[in-house]
Formats: C-alpha cells, sequence, structure tokens
C-alpha cells in the first residue's frame, strides 16, 4: 500500500485492484469541509477512469464514517452578501454532488465502511455505495431538518430506491437517529459486524469481488443501477447484450471448464 500524504484530507491507499479513500479529519467526525470535497472529486475521477482497479472503498478515519457537512463552513459563508448566497450555497452542492455521478459511472464495485456517526453526505454517500457494511456502533441520522435544510449528495434519488418511498419519507421528515440493526433491518446495509471486525468483513466482500468474473460484474453493477431509468423492454435487451459480451470472454469459458472440472474457477486478473 502507497498512502497519500497524511495531511490530505482524504487518504488514497491501494492494495492490488482494490484502493480505499478514507475520510482523514477524524477529529472533526470526518465532517466533509471544501479542501475534503475537492480531492472527492478529483479522487472519484481518477479512480473511476483506472481500468486496473476492481473494487473501491470508502471508509472513515477514527471512530466515525462521516458526520455531514462542515457547519463552520456553512456559518462563515452566512455573514457574506446575501444577495450571493443563495447562489453560493446551490453551487457548492452541485460541485460535491459530481463526485456522487462520478461514483455512480464508476466501472468498479464501491463498499462503504461505516463506523460511529453516518449522518447527513455521510449517510448521502453511503447509499450511492453498492455494498455498505457497518459496524455494530454505527449510528444513521438525516440530520438535514435540524438545521433547516434538504438533503443533498443524491440522498432523495437513492434512499427511496434502498428503503422504499414510505421510509425514506420517515428518515427525513422526522429526523430521528437510528442504529446498525435498524438500519440492516430497513436494508440500508448489506451486513452488521462486530466494530473491531469491520476491515476483515470489507476486506473479504472487496477480495471476493476482485477475485470474480470482471465484465459479468462490471455488467451486472451497471445493469442494476442502470435499470430505474429504463422500461423492460429496454432492460430485456440491455440483458441480452450483456450475456452475449460476456458469453465470449475468457472468464465464462474458465466458469464452464473449471465447473465441468468440479473446481474453483480462476478468472482472469
Amino acid at each position: 500500500m502507497n498512502p497519500s500524504d497524511e495531511h490530505d484530507a482524504i487518504l488514497l491507499t491501494r492494495s492490488g485492484p482494490v484502493a480505499t479513500l478514507t475520510f482523514n479529519r477524524p477529529a472533526a467526525l470526518n465532517v466533509l469541509d471544501i479542501p475534503m470535497m475537492d480531492a472527492l472529486i478529483a479522487h472519484t475521477a481518477a479512480l473511476g477512469a483506472d481500468a486496473s482497479l476492481r473494487v473501491v472503498v470508502l471508509r472513515g478515519a477514527g471512530r466515525h464514517f462521516m458526520a455531514g457537512g462542515d457547519l463552520r463552513t456553512f456559518a462563515a459563508r452566512l455573514a457574506g452578501d446575501p444577495a450571493n448566497l443563495r447562489h453560493d450555497f446551490e453551487q457548492i452542492v452541485l460541485r460535491v454532488q459530481t463526485a456522487i455521478e462520478q461514483i455512480h459511472r464508476m466501472p468498479h464495485a464501491v463498499i462503504a465502511a461505516v463506523q460511529g456517526a453516518v449522518a447527513g453526505f455521510g449517510m448521502s454517500i453511503a447509499c450511492a455505495c453498492d455494498l455498505v457494511i457497518a459496524a455494530d456502533d454505527a449510528l444513521f441520522a438525516s440530520a438535514y431538518r435540524n438545521i433547516g435544510l434538504t438533503p443533498d449528495g443524491g440522498g432523495t434519488w437513492s434512499l427511496p430506491r434502498i428503503v422504499g418511498m414510505r421510509k425514506a419519507l420517515e428518515i427525513y421528515l422526522l429526523g430521528e437517529r437510528f442504529g446498525a440493526a435498524e438500519a440492516l433491518r430497513i436494508g440500508l446495509v448489506n451486513r452488521v459486524v462486530e466494530a473491531a471486525g469491520l476491515d476483515a468483513a470489507v476486506d473479504a466482500c472487496a477480495r471476493s469481488i476482485a477475485e470474480g468474473p470482471k465484465l459479468a460484474l462490471r455488467n451486472v453493477r451497471r445493469l442494476l443501477r442502470d435499470s430505474p431509468d429504463r422500461r423492460l423492454a429496454e432492460q430485456l435487451d440491455a440483458e441480452a447484450r450483456s450475456f452475449g459480451a460476456c458469453a465470449v470472454s475468457p472468464d465464462f469459458a474458465e466458469g464452464i471448464e473449471a465447473f465441468l472440472a468440479k473446481r474453483k474457477p480462476r478468472f482472469e486478473p
């Protein structure tokens, strides 16, 4: 692994085909400020374009994943010219949401490893990921209503698709906190593990994906993510095209050969 400079807002480490982005403001509960926002945009763009990767992991340094946006940054801007305030805040949100779009468009699977506070934008970015593995001490909150804001980070798009419209409305309208067990029950996270075992559980999931059939797993991710915007006939056509592409890949031949030989397949790296 080759970590970025320890003072970076987001640390990047790499282990073979798995890249890890770590939100690196642990003393501030990893809240999102402007430098972290810029780093997130830059990193997600670069990782999305890296064809040698298979998996991207998002995590938070210290005891928390991300407790939302940096309210001190917001407060400082409130003292500015009121005529420009609305435009400034709209531009901040549009800018950071570039990272959400880049996560969505990535060919790689994206896993969130969450612990402690998962609030505001932190919950939105977790929802943007493909898999979420939570420590049993994770605490989720929409947080926006407490400061008179509506969600950003694509939360109003992703959350109802994950937990259903009725539950998403409850989460955002009531703003109640809930723990990892409830997050698992409603489908917001995939698995809950003891906090001490979070890294191992995430590593196991990342390794499973990284060792799997590359084209098939990339295509199924894209099929699922694009399905809400397609009619059934369009999705069936997309499935057929993907099936055909995978059928002529070396991994398909290896999978068939391994099945007939009753051994574990060895897919291309």
